[in-house]
């Protein structure tokens, strides 16, 4: 009996183990609480890059020459934001994590965003990268071009205008927008799996390129006028 009873005790020390275990997980796995942050700079920018993961990526134009970044952060989630020599602007996302904090939940969805507001019409580039979010983008005019990738969520744009051209590419995700021009301006090339395409597959005239990439998603694209 004796035996019996401390086989059963064991058992259940094992079991109340595993749940801390569990739980000391959880409680950690966010680095502790995020605070909101905000970066501007009014220096010759060029161009921006943004790489992210799981951060929805929103930009619009600011009402000066000035690049605005508002964002949330903690000590394990946070952003390497740095001006190259060569008038580039980047915002990465860095992850100083061990493994035991991807276990529990995503932070809250207010935390897991990045707002940016850029000069309309100053600007060669903008190239973004980002997974299991949405990127949406507005009445953003550049000379070069415009990159936008999201694996795991939505690419929106409206009113979006290009010097040379425009890549998109979702994953398990719809593309949608419209883009200043005519049909005539551009030439086409769409990839579209598991969904549906307005576009043609191919389009060889056009002095600037739209190219559109989609797997498992639909693709909705339109011209208009400025």
């Amino acid at each position: 009996m004796k035996r019996f009873f401390m086989k059963k005790l064991t058992g259940v020390v094992s079991v109340l183990a595993g749940f801390t275990f569990v739980f000391t997980f959880e409680s950690c796995s966010d680095g502790g609480d995020f605070t909101a942050k905000s970066y501007s700079t009014s220096e010759n920018v060029q161009a921006i890059t943004v790489e992210a993961t799981d951060r929805e990526i929103e930009i619009g134009i600011s009402e000066d020459d000035t690049v605005y970044i508002d964002y949330y952060e903690n000590e394990k989630e946070y952003y390497d934001i740095s001006l190259s020599e060569n008038d580039e602007l980047t915002i990465k996302l860095v992850l100083d994590k061990e493994w035991t904090d991807f276990i529990g939940t995503k932070p809250s969805e207010e935390f897991r965003k990045i707002s940016l507001k850029v000069p309309d019409e100053l600007l060669s580039d903008i190239s973004v990268t980002t997974t299991n979010e949405a990127i949406k983008i507005s009445a953003v005019s550049v000379s070069g071009n415009i990159v936008l990738d999201a694996n795991g969520g939505d690419v929106k744009f409206e009113r979006v205008a290009v010097g040379e051209g425009l890549d998109v590419k979702a994953k398990n995700g719809n593309i949608t927008g419209t883009v200043i021009g005519s049909w005539e301006d551009f030439s086409i090339s769409c990839t579209i799996k598991k969904g549906d395409c307005n576009l043609p597959a191919e389009k060889k005239e056009g002095g600037k390129l739209l190219k559109a990439d989609c797997n498992n998603g639909n693709i909705n694209i339109d011209f208009v006028s400025e």
